[in-house]
Order: structure tokens, then sequence, then C-alpha cells
């Protein structure tokens, strides 16, 4: 079935749902696009380099030394500082 959509970034709220940190359960209005590969170093700003992150989890992204990816199948990767992966989920592209 089409999905009829605006300008406010519904696809990303569409696929993602929320907060895609894994065991996060805040909603897509609690959060804000965050680039996988930031757009500093030349990540583009479209849906396979965009996720959803509540503040909380932004934070610790860009502040706190976790790392995220986002492997070719969708998969999404969360490794913390001490390198050891939290967890591994697939959302659809």
């Amino acid at each position: 079935m089409p999905v009829v959509l605006g300008s406010a970034g519904e696809p990303l709220a569409i696929r993602d749902r929320g907060c895609v940190f894994p065991g996060c359960d805040r909603p897509p209005g609690w959060c804000d696009g965050h680039h996988i590969v930031h757009w500093a170093d030349g990540g583009p700003t479209d849906l396979a380099n965009l996720a959803l992150l509540c503040n909380h989890h932004h934070k610790a992204i860009h502040e706190g030394g976790w790392t995220m990816a986002r492997a070719p199948d969708g998969t999404l990767t969360f490794t913390p500082p001490d390198r050891t992966p939290l967890h591994a989920t697939r959302l659809a592209s």
C-alpha cells in the first residue's frame, strides 16, 4: 500500500518508529535524525545514512564514545566505548 507523506521527516519516522537504540522506546516526536556517517565527513542526508535517536542516545553517540554503523542489509550495530558490540537490529531499507 502506498504511503502519502508530507515534508516533516515522515519516511524516517515510519521506518524507524522511534529511537533505534536497542531497548529504547522513545517515539519519533522525541527523536532527531542522526547522520550515521557525519555530514561533515561527507555523509549524505538520505534515508540510508539517517536513523532516529532520542536526545539521550544521540549524546551517547556524539559525546559518549559509542559508535553506530549500518550494514548493506540495513542492520544497525551499536558499539560502546569498550568496543564490544551491544546489539544489531535490522531495519527496512
